[in-house]
C-alpha cells in the first residue's frame, strides 16, 4: 500500500457530518496567517451612493481613471442598499469567478480584503505540489487586488485541509463510499476553519464566487433564518455544494454573482480588464491539478488485485486493481469486451466488483434510497416533505420527491427515506443529496442505501465466488458472448447523465 499516514491523526469518520458545524477549537497556523495593518486606510474608489437607486455606479480603477459604468442589476446580490459600506472579506481564488465578485463588491461601495486560501501542501507527504497551478493562482489574484487597491493576504490551512478534507475522502474510498470533496471543502475550510480564523476580525460578511443567492432578513426580523436560493444561471448553480453549510455559516455569506449568469460573469471580466479575463474555468481541484482522479487514488490507496463478478451469473469475467478505483453506475475503465458494462455492486471485504450489462433493464427501478447525517438550513425539517424536489449531483436536473424521517439502525440518529418521481442510475452511497422547495435550497444529506435500501441483485452463485479465498481456483476468465442487440430505450442516459465517465477518467469538479 502506498498510503502513508503517520502524520495524520484521527482519520475522520462519520463526525464530520455532525449536527453542529465542525470548527477546530484551536486553528493551528504553520506559518503567519496574515495582519490588517493595511485594512482601515482601503482606497474606497467607487462613488456608490448606498441607498437605492436604478443609476449606474462608476468606479474607478487605483489610478483614478478608466472609469466603469456598472448597473445596478450586476449589484443586486451585493447588498448595495445597506445604510453604510460593509466590511467584507473576499475569498479569491485567482480564477474569473471569484475575481469579478470582488469588483462587483468594490462597485458596490464596500470596504473589501482578499484572502487566497494555500490548503494543499504536506512537506513530508507526496502531493503533486510540483503539479499545482497555485503560484499562477496567486499571481492572478495579486493582480486583479492591485487594479483597485484591495489588500490581499494568504491564508494557510495546509492542516486543516489535509485532516478534515483529504484524509477523509481517502478513507471513504478505503470503505468502498464515493464521497464529495467539494461539499466538504466548502463546509469545513472554505466556510469553517476559514470563518473560525477570522472570526476575531470585524468581518461584516465573507463572499466568494460560488453561484447561488443567500437572502438575509431585514434588520427588524434578525432572528429570521437566512435563506439559500438557486442561482440565476442553473448551469452553473452550486448550491448543491453549499447545502451542508450550518445557518450560522450561511448568515455570514454573500454570493454575488447568485444574480448573473455566467456569460455576463466573462463580459464583466472583459470590462473590468481583469488580468485574468481570458483564463479558463478550473476543472479539478487544486491538489489533482493536472492528473486523473484515478492517479491520485493509486498513489495515495495503493493497487490490490481483485476479480470481475458478472452479477447475474457469477460468470468470472476478469480483474480489477482495487474496489476503491469504481463506483457504482460507473462504465469506463472496466475494459471488458460485449459491453455496456456497469458497476452495480461492491464487496468490499473480499475486494470484488460486480457488474451488468442490464444496468437499465426496466424491472431493476432505482427511485428508494436513505439519506444520513441530514442538515436543514434553517435548523429544523421543512412542515411538508410530500412534494419537493432534489438533486442527487451536481447539475441543472431535478427529480421531483417525496421524503419520510425515520430513526436510522442505531435507533438515534434521523434518516430520510427518499422516494424519486423517475428512476436514476447513479445513486452512489457517500454522495449527497440536496433538497428543494422551489428555488430555495432546504438542506442535504448524505446517500447510505441505494435500490430500494438494497443492493444490486447479485445471484447466489457470484455471492460464493466472491467469498473463495483461492480465487486462482476459478481459472481463466469465461470468453464474454456479444449481447444480443435490445432496445435503444433501455441504454438512454437520463439527464445528460454520463455513466461512462467514471473514475478511472474523473476529475473533482471545483468551486469557486
Amino acid at each position: 500500500m502506498l498510503l502513508r499516514l503517520g502524520a495524520v491523526t484521527p482519520l475522520l469518520r462519520p463526525s464530520l457530518f455532525s449536527p453542529k458545524p465542525f470548527l477546530p477549537s484551536s486553528l493551528r497556523i504553520p506559518k503567519p496567517l496574515f495582519s490588517l495593518s493595511s485594512f482601515s486606510t482601503v482606497p474606497f474608489h467607487s462613488l456608490v451612493s448606498h441607498s437605492s437607486n436604478s443609476k449606474p455606479t462608476t468606479l474607478f480603477d487605483s489610478n483614478n481613471n478608466n472609469a466603469i459604468s456598472v448597473e445596478p442589476y450586476y449589484l443586486s446580490c451585493c447588498m448595495p442598499d445597506k445604510d453604510k459600506p460593509l466590511r467584507i472579506a473576499v475569498l479569491l481564488s485567482g480564477g474569473v469567478d471569484s475575481s469579478v465578485a470582488l469588483r462587483l463588491l468594490h462597485a458596490a461601495g464596500h470596504h473589501c480584503s482578499a484572502f487566497y486560501l494555500k490548503i494543499w501542501f504536506q512537506e513530508d507527504f507526496d502531493n503533486f505540489w510540483s503539479e499545482c497551478p497555485w503560484e499562477d493562482d496567486l499571481k492572478f489574484a495579486k493582480g486583479v487586488c492591485d487594479q483597485v487597491d484591495v489588500p490581499l493576504e494568504v491564508v494557510h490551512l495546509t492542516d486543516e485541509y489535509w485532516n478534515n478534507v483529504v484524509s477523509y475522502i481517502i478513507e471513504e474510498y478505503r470503505c468502498g463510499r464515493t464521497p464529495n470533496p467539494d461539499v466538504l471543502c466548502n463546509t469545513r475550510i472554505k466556510f469553517g476553519a476559514f470563518l473560525d480564523a477570522i472570526n476575531n476580525m470585524k468581518f461584516d460578511y465573507v463572499a466568494s464566487g460560488h453561484y447561488a443567492h443567500v437572502v438575509h432578513p431585514n434588520s427588524d426580523q434578525i432572528n429570521r433564518p437566512s435563506v439559500l436560493e438557486l442561482s440565476k444561471d442553473m448551469v452553473k448553480d452550486q448550491t448543491y455544494f453549499l447545502s451542508h453549510l450550518s445557518q450560522a455559516q450561511l448568515k455570514r455569506l454573500i454570493f454575488p454573482l447568485g444574480c448573473i449568469p455566467k456569460e455576463e460573469v466573462r463580459n464583466l471580466a472583459s470590462k473590468f480588464d481583469l488580468p485574468n479575463k481570458d483564463r479558463k474555468d478550473s476543472q479539478g481541484i487544486c491538489f489533482l491539478g493536472k492528473i486523473k482522479f484515478s492517479e491520485f487514488v493509486a498513489r495515495h490507496i495503493g493497487e490490490m488485485e481483485g476479480i470481475i463478478l458478472e452479477a447475474e451469473t457469477g460468470d468470472f469475467l476478469g480483474t480489477h486493481r482495487g474496489f476503491w478505483f469504481y463506483t457504482i453506475g460507473q462504465r469506463q475503465g472496466l475494459r471488458l469486451p460485449g459491453g455496456p458494462w456497469y458497476v452495480v455492486e461492491k464487496d468490499v471485504k473480499n475486494n470484488v466488483v460486480f457488474v451488468s450489462r442490464n444496468y437499465f433493464s426496466l424491472d431493476k427501478r432505482r427511485r428508494s434510497f436513505c439519506v444520513g447525517s441530514l442538515r436543514w438550513l434553517s435548523g429544523s425539517l421543512p412542515e411538508e416533505t410530500s412534494q419537493l424536489q432534489c438533486k442527487v449531483r451536481h447539475g441543472p436536473s431535478f427529480y421531483d420527491c417525496s421524503v419520510k424521517i425515520k430513526l436510522g439502525e442505531d435507533g438515534h440518529e434521523e434518516v430520510a427515506v427518499v422516494h424519486l418521481c423517475e428512476d436514476d442510475q447513479g445513486l452512489a452511497a457517500g454522495q449527497f443529496t440536496a433538497f428543494y422547495e422551489g428555488r430555495t435550497c432546504i438542506g442535504s444529506g448524505v446517500i447510505l442505501e441505494s435500490w430500494n435500501d438494497k443492493g444490486f441483485p447479485v445471484c447466489q452463485k457470484a455471492l460464493e465466488l466472491a467469498r473463495l479465498e483461492d480465487k486462482s481456483k476459478l481459472g481463466k476468465p469465461v470468453k464474454i458472448m456479444v449481447k444480443p442487440e435490445t432496445s435503444g430505450k433501455e441504454s438512454v442516459q437520463k439527464d445528460g447523465l454520463e455513466l461512462d465517465k467514471g473514475l478511472a477518467e474523473s476529475k473533482v469538479a471545483v468551486t469557486s
